[in-house]
């Protein structure tokens, strides 16, 4: 008896090892997969803008820090008690406009770095709908609770999100022409926009990946994960979400990532992540009584086995 359309997947022709080096941008879902690969120690760059949940707001990224465009003064703006970037999530909002400033640049220095020795280049769209400044005509990342009636709402058309995604992947060719870039698009719903216009929106991004894939030389089939299909089609049910109904609960995300890692993880890796899964486990555990000896010998043979992996691996760091 068959209970579940399964979507058929198939190897990456360059999969992510542990000599890669990963930058993960976008909507939720780069959080959720760059966590996984946290967890088994990959080395990795998320979001150092914060969560960028459409295209315009990952092409502004990726261009400042590429060309070295750092921010200005006049580029942050004071709200409720706190700087902000109009570029940027509120996580790098700061009450000092100089933090906040150098936290920027920083990212972007950070983003620079990662994107040049990248051997691969997640990127994650959220929703083609976009809010406009109308006093300074710029699309922003965030709106950071500004009054609504200082913004236009538009919805990027394919052709737009098709210009947003070839200035990406050109760009990123001239510092780095070797990294595998793959596009997903995120499972979250934005209902807020209402459901039709999230279905709209979600059909613009899939469309457009879709197109950039058949038209560019560097990417190819494989470049797009069926993020958003597998939750549409393989999970197909209201258990796989969260208390909101709108995003991925931890079995959604773990099952995504199971399957994520049939495609985009090399199969030299999973020794590796068994053992670094071993030694998480470990250092979450609790003892009754940290000073018996049964702990210390428990503590003894789990350092073994860190030392065993940063012998193999030295970028690896554990906690205590």
């Amino acid at each position: 008896m068959k209970l579940q359309t399964k979507i058929p997947l198939s190897k990456a022709e360059h999969p992510i090892d542990y000599q890669g080096q990963v930058l993960l941008l976008g909507s939720c879902f780069s959080e959720n997969i760059g966590e996984k690969l946290d967890y088994f120690k990959f080395r990795t760059l998320r979001n150092p803008f914060g969560i960028l949940f459409h295209p315009k707001a990952i092409e502004n990224l990726v261009r400042r820090a590429i060309q070295k465009d750092y921010y200005l003064e006049n580029e942050v703006f004071f709200h409720n008690e706190r700087w902000h970037c109009f570029d940027a999530h509120s996580d790098l909002s700061d009450v000092s406009r100089e933090n906040l400033i150098q936290r920027l640049n920083r990212s972007l220095q950070a983003t620079r770095e990662q994107i040049q020795k990248a051997s691969h280049i997640i990127l994650t769209l959220g929703t083609a709908w976009t809010y406009r400044h109308i006093k300074i005509g710029h699309i922003v990342a965030n709106c950071h609770k500004v009054p609504q009636s200082e913004f236009s709402k538009e919805l990027l058309s394919v052709e737009d999100i098709l210009n947003s995604l070839n200035y990406i992947v050109d760009i990123i060719g001239t510092v780095n022409q070797h990294a595998d870039i793959v596009f997903t698009v995120s499972p979250v719903r934005h209902l807020k926009d209402g459901f039709v216009e999230n279905q709209r929106s979600k059909a613009h991004l899939i469309s457009a990946l879709y197109r950039i894939i058949e038209i560019s030389k560097i990417l190819n089939p494989k470049s797009y994960f069926e993020s958003y299909e597998l939750m549409m089609d393989e999970l197909r049910d209201y258990r796989f979400y969260a208390d909101d109904m709108v995003h991925p609960n931890a079995l959604a995300i773990d099952y995504i990532w199971e399957r994520f890692t049939e495609v985009w993880i090399s199969d030299t890796a999973f020794p590796t992540m068994e053992k670094i899964d071993t030694i998480q486990k470990g250092l979450l555990h609790r003892p009754f009584n940290p000073e018996s000896g049964q702990h210390r010998q428990f503590v003894g043979s789990l350092q073994e086995k860190i030392d065993f992996l940063q012998r193999q691996h030295p970028f690896m760091v554990f906690g205590k």
